[in-house]
């Protein structure tokens, strides 16, 4: 017995050792830190914990220097490779142990997967922002322009890609390669254009609807396409054994493009067709079979020799455009992309690039050969090819400067030439040096070749409308906005068959002399660091042909017989006020009215509350906007604050009232619904303080006034204190430190002024005295009263079309720089009178219009 209990005693201790023993094998520790595990060691089973830590380190360095960079209007890749040169051995690598805990040698194929895989997804992307229809359209010039833009860089840098070869042939990292391979793929790096940065570039500086930036774009789509199909052939003669295989692998290439684009393309269009993919976005379903197809080409181009970044780009062409497909499908995948796979392998190239490579002074001698050689030869190239198309010469050389840049797309090609061992560490770091310097070159020299002046100058001039040399307009009969006539009594129109042949006559010349009135409309969408952004520029016409709010205004205009014309822009924010102002000057404006935010803000968010609406004239952000517009105009301008005409928002009660009925079980929500007014009659009051701002308003006014069912009282306020017989002090208490109005107006402004408003009143065309009244009011607080006036004035009869009050920004005498409304119509809101509020500025008399 005791043999027994002592064997099943023993048996069971050796069993509890063995699981025990065992269990600390297999079982993981799970409280980290607290085990004195560290995050920082690289660990092969979970390398999860060291990806975060040099993702983190690797977004945050690129955030950082991105910022002052754009100031400079620099891409972000620039900051991300410079991102990279600062953490790899240049810079934060000579720091002892640096490179070992951060970026240890066995974690960089990890960090490598994720970025070759964003690699792979964003020239998918780059292949959707390409629209082939540009180089359609514009094949000549493309043709032209690319043919020389390519050819010439391509021939000298194979003529110094001679000297690269025997020069730095003995670098260690290097495998055998033949000279032919080697200099053809010098010559693509050479030749290469940054498309998307391009594209970018171009919207920034607003020329993509110039003859520069067409041309440019459609010259760099050619040039993208033939880049990668060069880059195809010299990776497949690298990775080939033989001619032969060579010879097989492009073949095969070819055949898979055609392949592409003869089926595969058909197919896929049926499948969004039937799914209604193109009418009403892509699905969830939709997205994983276009990335699929994506990843798909991709697989297939690398398993037959060429680099997989080349089937994703075929995958992107063959993608539709019709419908803002390729718009909505880059909006879906490219934050992920950009945010996070793309600073990941530019900063990776950046860890392999090292300056302290560049140590003596054939390197870098090399390496002022290589910039000179790949700028100057594509600037001469394109800037020839575009004077021979009849282009003046400095479009010519922004054309050269602008397809000179090499960005992200260079830096693409350098890292397949490194991983491929056609590039020693030495080369890879003269040429990233090379696509730095023109990649941020692109940008100013593009300002300073072709600014905003230049281009309003060169386009009068082929339209024939001023002398070169002069500037002098060739036209000197244009109607001035500012005479006396800006009331007319409407055309009196006689009957056929009582009209004898003089009447007629007279009438058609009247009609053919009668401006009709023009009236174009803006609707801004933010410009912002997305690709899709870029490519909705790029489609901005079909966008502007299709947008329902620019469609609306179109049937406006139609009901109202007006000559409507709009369009969607699509730019930064902080450029606004110059895309609204450089339109006005190319439409010659006579008057550009900006309306005041009905949500206080920029933004186009529906979300509205009590608080939204009660400070909408008090927002930072859309006052800024404002002042600005109003500051540069160079025409007459006005601000509209709707309150009454219809449409505008209404505070509702944040409650939802709700009624369920037992009976049916279903809830309801009570609606307010606005009647049409059947009296569509409107009611204007203005104030009128003398100055440029008053005198145009009043202008204003009796234009308005022409229509039959508007009705207007217009008030000259004089001041009631006499400083001396010859002159008179006016004074009003400003709301904030900038509104002054405290001047002494001698005798002859004032009797400027009253003349002014004398003229007006005797020269009322005989239709428009029963609807306009003249007065005059002397007083000492001319504004308090003027907004006490208003207030007993207008919205008498609540149920008309709406009143409106117009007043001046700048009354005369005001000295310093107003409010954005100016302090009349500061005065007015505070007071809370209920009608709509139109501000008008008079145009600038330096403005040279």
């Amino acid at each position: 017995m005791a043999t027994i209990t002592r064997q099943v005693t023993q048996m069971v201790t050796t069993t509890v050792t063995a699981a025990t023993s065992t269990s600390t094998a297999r079982a993981p520790a799970q409280a980290g830190i607290f085990e004195g595990a560290d995050p920082s060691v690289y660990n092969a089973s979970n390398p999860i914990i060291l990806f975060i830590i040099q993702a983190s380190i690797i977004l945050i360095f690129c955030r950082i220097l991105h910022y002052p960079l754009s100031l400079l209007r620099q891409p972000r890749v620039i900051a991300e490779v410079i991102g990279g040169i600062l953490l790899g051995p240049s810079v934060m690598g000579r720091i002892p142990g640096f490179t070992d805990a951060i970026f240890p040698p066995a974690s960089i194929p990890n960090l490598s997967l994720v970025a070759n895989l964003g690699l792979v997804l964003f020239l998918f992307l780059v292949g959707l922002e390409v629209d082939l229809r540009y180089f359609v359209s514009n094949w000549k010039l493309a043709v032209s322009v690319g043919v020389a833009g390519m050819s010439l860089p391509f021939g000298l840098g194979c003529a110094i890609a001679w000297g690269l070869y025997h020069q730095f042939h003995e670098d260690p990292d290097l495998q055998p390669i033949a000279f032919g391979t080697y200099m053809l793929f010098i010559g693509i790096a050479m030749a290469i254009t940054a498309f998307p940065v391009l594209c970018r570039i171009l919207t920034e500086l607003k020329l993509l609807s110039t003859p520069v930036g067409v041309i440019v774009l459609s010259a760099g789509v050619g040039n993208d396409v033939v880049g990668w199909i060069l880059l195809a052939l010299c990776v497949a003669l690298v990775n080939a054994q033989s001619g032969v295989t060579a010879v097989w692998v492009l073949l095969t290439g070819v055949g898979y493009a055609l392949f592409l684009s003869l089926a595969v393309r058909p197919a896929f269009l049926w499948i969004l067709r039937r799914s209604r993919a193109l009418q009403d976005g892509p699905s969830q379903g939709i997205i994983a079979l276009t990335l699929l197809m994506a990843l798909s080409s991709a697989f297939f181009t690398g398993v037959i020799g060429i680099h997989p970044v080349f089937g994703a780009f075929m995958a992107g062409l063959i993608c539709p455009h019709d419908g803002g497909f390729a718009i909505k499908v880059t909006e879906k995948i490219e934050d992920l992309v950009g945010a996070l796979f793309l600073p990941l392998y530019f900063t990776l190239s950046g860890l392999s690039t090292n300056l302290g490579l560049l140590d003596n002074g054939i390197t870098w001698a090399y390496v002022i050969g290589v910039i000179g050689i790949a700028f100057s030869a594509k600037f001469i190239g394109c800037a020839f090819a575009a004077r021979a198309n009849g282009l003046v010469w400095r479009e010519s050389f922004t054309i050269g400067a602008l397809m000179s840049c090499k960005g992200l797309v260079e830096l693409i090609v350098l890292n397949i030439g490194l991983q491929a061992k056609i590039l020693s560490t030495r080369t890879f770091t003269i040429f990233v040096v090379m696509a730095l310097v023109t990649t941020f070159a692109t940008t100013p020299l593009t300002r300073a070749l072709y600014p905003p002046w230049y281009q309003r100058k060169l386009e009068a001039w082929k339209r024939g409308e001023i002398d070169w040399d002069s500037g002098a307009p060739l036209n000197a009969e244009r109607q001035d906005s500012e005479d006396g006539s800006v009331a007319k009594e409407p055309l009196e129109r006689v009957h056929p068959t009582h009209a004898n042949e003089e009447e007629k006559e007279s009438t058609e010349q009247a009609v053919r002399k009668a401006r009709p009135l023009e009236v174009h409309g803006m609707r801004f969408v933010e410009l912002n660091e997305r690709n899709s952004t870029v490519m909705k520029v790029t489609e901005a016409d079909e966008l502007s042909a299709f947008d329902p709010v620019i469609n609306a205004f179109r049937v406006l205009g139609q009901l109202y017989n007006l000559a409507v014309s709009g369009e969607v822009a699509i730019s930064t924010e902080s450029s606004f006020s110059e895309s609204i102002v450089n339109t006005a000057v190319e439409e010659s404006s006579d008057l550009l009215l900006l309306p005041w935010s009905e949500s206080g803000s920029m933004s186009e968010s529906l979300t509205v509350s009590k608080d939204v609406v009660k400070g909408k004239g008090t927002n930072d952000q859309y006052s800024s906007f404002v002042m600005r517009t109003l500051e540069i105009a160079e025409c007459n301008a006005a601000v509209f604050v709707n309150r009454g005409f219809g449409g505008t928002l209404t505070p509702r009660s944040s409650t939802l009232d709700r009624r369920v009925s037992t009976m049916s079980g279903r809830g309801f929500r009570e609606h307010s619904t606005n009647q049409p007014s059947r009296d569509r009659s409107h009611h204007i009051f203005a104030p009128y303080f003398g100055g440029e701002d008053g005198r145009a308003g009043l202008r204003l006014v009796l234009q308005l006034a022409e229509n039959a069912e508007t009705t207007a009282t217009i008030v000259h306020y004089q001041s009631a204190k006499e400083v001396s017989p010859t002159d008179q002090t006016v004074s009003i208490r400003p709301k904030s430190g900038r509104d002054r109005l405290h001047k002494t107006k001698s005798a002859a402004e004032r009797e400027d002024d009253a003349s002014f408003f004398a003229t007006l009143q005797r020269s009322l065309p005989s239709g428009l005295e029963k609807r306009v009244v003249f007065e005059t009011a002397t007083s000492s607080s001319p504004i308090e009263d003027a907004a006490a006036a208003a207030q007993e004035e207008v919205g008498r009869n609540v149920k008309n079309g709406g009143d409106l009050v117009v007043v001046c920004r700048r009354p005369d005498g005001m000295t310093g720089t107003p409010s954005c409304l100016g302090p009349i119509a500061d005065a007015m809101l505070e007071r809370g009178v209920k009608a709509s509020l139109l501000v008008v500025q008079a145009r600038r008399r330096d403005s040279g219009r």
